[in-house]
């Protein structure tokens, strides 16, 4: 006798109920042919590799491009700070023709403000406008998670303005969401 969940059969004087398949199956079918992966992933289309001290001159040039700003004394420090620091670092170079067109800076924090757990820090993202809306952004940060991940890191924050619009939505498409942590800044001039 059909039931709103289900059918019920009798047997041997038990009722069992064996539910209907409403929706997605709750298992993984591994028989099932593979559902589509719609091509291949950013990270295969463009070589991501580790930074490189000859990245400095590349690192500023896309920086100003997007900012408007020369900020040659950060990179120098950010990029001493990626190369012989001793914590563990994560920041990657995408080229295209040979040519860097991305970079993206990261470390590994092993706990501060009495959190123990290993959380990675997103530093410093860029992408040379030329070479915008092309799948680099996506191939940076798909290596650096895929990075992190053999790492065992599970939690990667960064801090933005919340006015840049244009990279909360970027963050947004990468899977990042508002982080439940409240901090407090104070200008002191």
């Amino acid at each position: 006798m059909p039931t709103k969940t289900g059918t019920t059969i009798m047997t041997e004087n038990i009722d069992v109920i064996i539910p209907q398949r409403v929706g997605e199956a709750s298992e993984i079918s591994y028989g099932a042919p593979p559902r589509p992966d719609f091509g291949p992933l950013a990270r295969d289309r463009i070589p991501v590799r580790s930074m490189a001290a000859g990245d400095l001159t590349a690192l500023v040039e896309i920086d100003r491009r997007i900012t408007g700003h020369e900020r040659v004394r950060y990179f120098e420090r950010k990029l001493a700070d990626a190369l012989t620091d001793s914590d563990v670092r994560a920041s990657l170079v995408a080229e295209l023709d040979g040519v860097p067109v991305g970079f993206i800076m990261a470390r590994v924090d092993l706990g501060e403000f009495g959190r123990v757990d290993t959380t990675a820090v997103l530093d410093t993202i860029g992408v040379h406008p030329d070479y915008q809306n092309r799948g680099v952004g996506r191939a940076l940060i798909s290596q650096l998670l895929m990075n992190l991940a053999t790492l065992r890191v599970e939690t990667v924050r960064t801090e933005i303005d919340w006015k840049d619009r244009e990279l909360l939505g970027y963050l947004d498409r990468s899977g990042f969401r508002p982080s439940q942590q409240l901090c407090f800044d104070q200008s002191l001039i």
